[in-house]
């Protein structure tokens, strides 16, 4: 089956397990923004954690579906309407063959998932079907959709009816407080205390989001050779600002790499919005491993596969 896309809002691309193995090419992982979010979607349709699913981001999506099939939406809350009526996220719902699903604007959080029973398929590249924007490969012809898209998903069998446990539903706000541990260039910013606000600019997409606020000058910001970097690396620039990475960033940088935010907390990334409060909390690298073991222990009995 498939659905064609109708309206296909800011930008939703599709996403599944991020790419491994492939950084020493200098190809990002790419992978969704928020991967707790979109493993809850796939739980609702009976699809395994990483499978590929639509990562919309701030809404404003309506498909058109040519067979019945099960689907449910997860992450950053929206109106959802099928068929006319208005229904609920963190559930499984059905559509049929001809009936439309759209979806609303998110006024808080970034990003939202639609998964499908079976799965949308999706280009592979290097091992991975999930869209990375910036080298314009794998997902739909490497780019986001585009009104007049088909998207053909795979064959399922059909899903029961289940429903996220609320214990389990993420509560976006517009203020995220971000686990972290030093980087590697951590001495740079010695001088520096967490827990202070900070606030997301403009310039938000999968590469990364700028932070304001107040960082320590640092006189030789661009002088640094470059280095590995991953999602969730927080660099500052000579703007003076912080840049904090997402999935489709660069894979080496130059910029002073002072915090690292931690496994726990990396899918939070993808649901700061522009304007969006930001502040850091330190944590030791034990600290770290054993927020990331809590973590995935309080989701295993539903997401049993869930890799954060």
């Amino acid at each position: 089956m498939s659905f064609k896309v109708l309206k296909p809002g800011v930008q939703a691309t599709l996403q599944a397990a991020p790419r491994s193995g492939t950084r020493h090419l200098g190809v990002p992982a790419s992978g969704p923004a928020d991967e707790l979010s979109m493993a809850l979607a796939n739980r609702l349709v009976g699809n395994p954690s990483s499978a590929c699913a639509l990562e919309l981001s701030f809404g404003l999506v309506s498909l058109e579906a040519d067979a019945d099939c099960a689907i449910a939406f997860t992450g950053a809350p929206v109106e959802i309407e099928l068929a006319g009526d208005k229904v609920p996220m963190h559930r499984t719902l059905y559509i049929h063959g001809g009936e439309t699903v759209s979806v609303g604007a998110a006024e808080a959080g970034a990003r939202l998932y639609m998964a499908v029973s079976g799965g949308f398929l999706a280009d592979d590249f290097l091992g991975s079907a999930s869209t990375c924007l910036p080298a314009m490969v794998g997902g739909l012809k490497g780019r986001a959709l585009r009104a007049g898209d088909t998207l053909s998903t795979g064959e399922s069998e059909p899903s029961a009816d289940v429903e996220t446990p609320a214990n389990m539903h993420q509560a976006f706000t517009h203020a995220f407080a971000l686990r972290c541990v030093d980087g590697p260039d951590a001495e740079l910013i010695s001088g520096w205390e967490s827990g202070q606000d900070y606030a997301a600019t403009r310039r938000a997409d999968r590469t990364g989001i700028e932070i304001a606020g107040s960082w320590p000058p640092l006189s030789n910001a661009g002088l640094k050779p470059s280095a590995p970097v991953f999602p969730g690396a927080v660099q500052l620039t000579p703007s003076g600002n912080a840049f904090i990475l997402l999935p489709d960033s660069q894979t080496t940088g130059g910029y002073p790499h002072v915090l690292q935010v931690t496994r726990a907390d990396r899918h939070l990334l993808g649901q700061i919005r522009p304007g969006d409060r930001v502040h850091f909390l330190k944590r030791t690298p034990e600290e770290a491993a054993d927020d990331l073991r809590r973590k995935t222990a309080y989701f295993r009995d539903w997401l049993p596969d869930l890799v954060l």
